[in-house]
């Protein structure tokens, strides 16, 4: 089927879901991007092409939980491809569900070759380097194990006071966002993916007080600031998981004189960067040691399995290298058109679920 000449772009992008969150990957239409690094080709989209993160994340071409990749050369030699990470408010530096979703777009596309029982490869995100092992069979990847940029925590049990909440223990931590952390039970906040809309408005409320009292910025790159998302901890509710989170993204722009604006869009899977960052306060707290096995359950009841690899170091933090392992499912393959008429050209939000 040919496109109508009409159309002023089209984008071909796949369809994915890691352990239930979905993660549009963009696979072809995207102008070449300026930049010496992954971070700074981010940066350039970010700043020249920010249409496209719109145009898909938002209606009618998008909903307020999808995320979004772009596929793109790699910068290092020793990189197979490259990705660049696209949220409702923000590009990412790195994000784990995605980067299930491009390696399992990239081996099931034919795009990159698939070694059965194991291909080894690695990606290059904004964030660095990340060395993946996807098991594969019958030209399905089955599982994806990736090394994520180290993780560290910047505060520990440190109180805030939190508008409606009163005063609040959190932890910041990097796993390649910055996290604020929590804790769900303790706030009598249900973790369940039915709860989302009170899991959102409470965690929405807790990173907007933290980015004002305990702001944070990355010592290696210090573009790099937050917290930019935030997450609630509680006890697993399901065999073999050690701890269960629910992550929100955000949607808005939150502000105190506007109690409608704390939306957000609950990360359906456990969350990699956020599990990473979990695991780093965890092991700063010394409640999880290098090499221990680390389930981590999202508000679906899906599960990242995971463990710590290493100790290294930030700028002055001690990090740790964390691993997670999940799976992702292509539910779609699709063309993505501009009509030059269309009034919505870069999509909409409407309050009902925004």
């Amino acid at each position: 089927m040919s496109l109508n000449p009409r159309f002023t772009e089209s984008l071909t992008a796949v369809d994915v879901h890691a352990e239930g969150e979905p993660g549009r990957v963009i696979v072809d239409g995207v102008p070449d991007l300026h930049g010496a690094t992954m971070l700074e080709k981010a940066q350039w989209m970010e700043a020249n092409l920010d249409h496209i993160r719109l145009r898909m994340l938002r209606e009618p071409a998008g909903y307020p939980a999808l995320c979004c990749n772009v596929i793109v050369p790699p910068t290092r030699p020793e990189a197979a491809a490259g990705f660049i990470i696209m949220e409702q408010t923000e590009y990412p530096p790195m994000s784990g569900s995605n980067t299930i979703c491009v390696v399992t777009t990239l081996l099931e596309m034919g795009m990159v070759e698939m070694i059965e029982p194991v291909t080894e490869l690695t990606l290059e995100s904004p964030a660095g380097l990340i060395g993946v092992r996807a098991a594969c069979s019958d030209g399905k990847v089955t599982d994806v194990t990736f090394r994520n940029v180290p993780a560290f925590a910047l505060h520990l049990d440190t109180v805030i006071e939190v508008p409606e909440l009163g005063p609040v223990s959190v932890d910041v931590a990097w796993g390649g966002m910055f996290y604020v952390i929590a804790d769900g039970d303790a706030l009598g906040v249900d973790l369940g993916a039915a709860n989302g809309a009170e899991i959102a408005r409470t965690s929405e409320r807790i990173r907007l007080a933290t980015l004002e009292q305990l702001p944070v910025s990355h010592p290696d790159h210090p573009e790099l600031t937050g917290p930019t998302i935030s997450q609630l901890a509680g006890a697993p509710t399901v065999a073999g998981a050690h701890r269960r989170n629910a992550v929100t993204v955000a949607t808005g722009q939150p502000r105190w004189d506007r109690p409608e604006s704390f939306t957000g869009a609950l990360d359906r899977c456990p969350c990699g960067t956020g599990t990473s960052a979990a695991m780093a306060v965890l092991h700063a707290k010394g409640q999880l040691a290098i090499g221990d096995d680390f389930v981590h359950e999202g508000p679906l009841g899906t599960t990242f399995r995971c463990r710590l690899l290493e100790e290294t170091t930030v700028g002055p933090y001690t990090a740790v290298v964390p691993e997670i392992s999940g799976q992702g499912w292509i539910t779609g393959i699709g063309q993505y058109v501009l009509d030059p008429t269309d009034p919505f050209p870069d999509g909409y939000r409407v309050g009902d679920i925004w």
